[in-house]
């Protein structure tokens, strides 16, 4: 039997596999805030800064934990991303086979093996959390930098609309870190890198996003905006935004049920990255 070919799906984390944003779930009431006061006085700290908001909010989480006599610990922080607020179809149930082991299984049957990574500007602390997290091949999130007792003391990695690009390259080159620059940065030809960016597909959901669609869909791979079911009309605006100027390929609901407009969509890639890469099997 041939070797099955390495093929990757990436997806953001908030607003495409969850609803809302992970910190809102838990950890921001525990901090005593609003969610909306939070995120505000988060932006305020980024403009007075002139930093980079994913690190703001990060070192808002410090300050306020400490305010409130708490400390930050990846374990604490995992409990927090137990509550997230998965999409439907996405876990098995009694009823229903779920999405990771349906795409899976569709994967082999053309002869790809489906590795699945999340680049999130989430933190990866509290996906660890998550109930899904044993799906993915590897995690790229912001994550803390912790003391020698296990305390949060800083924001180690930060990962911005901008840099997500780079890990769709560590992705592609096999480099499964944040640290080597080394060897993402050297030449390796396109027929030794470990997922050619051919065979992925990305899917995300906001603003965030969008380089990393863009570069995905100039790169010969394929991206799908996915939206809220439950706010279609107020992601309208910007969904035809996505698909006027070209930055991406399909536009769906997240809804990663059986038979769901984008189970279709990404079911029917796999399909056409077999036929591409000549392992889709004979209908003889």
């Amino acid at each position: 039997m041939a070797e099955l070919l390495k093929t990757a799906l990436i997806y953001d984390f908030d607003g495409t596999l969850a609803r809302g944003n992970m910190q809102e779930v838990t950890f921001i009431p525990s901090v005593g805030m609003d969610i909306g006061d939070f995120w505000g006085e988060a932006d305020k700290l980024t403009r007075s800064a002139d930093g980079d908001n994913i690190l703001m909010y990060m070192q808002l989480m410090l300050l306020r934990s400490r305010q409130n006599d708490q400390v930050i610990t990846r374990r604490m922080l995992a409990e927090h991303g137990q509550d997230v607020k998965l999409f439907d179809g996405l876990k098995s149930d009694l009823t229903a086979t779920g999405w990771f082991e349906r795409i899976n299984a569709k994967g082999r049957e053309y002869g790809l093996d489906i590795e699945h990574y999340i680049i999130s500007a989430g933190l990866e602390e509290m996906i660890e959390g998550c109930p899904i997290r044993d799906e993915f091949h590897h995690v790229f999130a912001s994550k803390f930098a912790y003391d020698d007792h296990g305390t949060a003391i800083w924001p180690a990695v930060g990962v911005n609309y901008t840099t997500k690009t780079q890990y769709l390259f560590r992705i592609n080159k096999g480099v499964l870190n944040h640290y080597d620059h080394e060897r993402i940065n050297k030449f390796i030809p396109d027929d030794e890198r470990r997922i050619p960016f051919e065979r992925m597909i990305f899917l995300g959901d906001g603003d965030t996003d969008v380089p990393t669609m863009k570069m995905m869909h100039t790169k010969g791979g394929y991206s799908i905006a996915v939206y809220d079911p439950l706010n279609r009309e107020k992601d309208q605006k910007k969904i035809y935004n996505l698909i006027s100027e070209d930055r991406v390929n399909f536009v769906a609901a997240a809804d990663y049920r059986e038979g769901q407009p984008l189970d279709l969509i990404v079911k029917g890639l796999i399909g056409r990255i077999a036929i591409n890469s000549g392992t889709m099997p004979s209908m003889d």
